[in-house]
């Protein structure tokens, strides 16, 4: 059941896409790209071969990864349904 103008199932065809569009966000972030580094990007601290072979494209070490995951992720939100409500935060 949509409310107001929107047809039956427009609500669900927000979120699938809400859900899509995170996946392919998220599956780009954890496939590096092109030749490993032999030292680390941050700190130049060697890179271990197991690595280097384990994850191809790796730029970091182990140390400066982890930080980096740790690290809190401040992204914008997308007003995919566009209600007077949400778009007075």
């Amino acid at each position: 059941m949509a409310g107001g103008w929107a047809r039956d199932g427009a609500v669900q065809e927000q979120i699938d896409a809400s859900i899509a569009d995170e996946l392919k966000r998220m599956q780009a972030r954890r496939t590096p790209v092109g030749e490993s580094l032999t030292r680390c990007a941050e700190c130049d601290d060697p890179i271990p071969e197991a690595r280097r072979k384990a994850i191809p494209g790796v730029k970091l070490c182990i140390d400066c990864q982890k930080s980096r995951d740790r690290a809190p992720v401040i992204r914008g939100g997308i007003n995919r349904r566009g209600s007077k409500d949400s778009q007075l935060k």
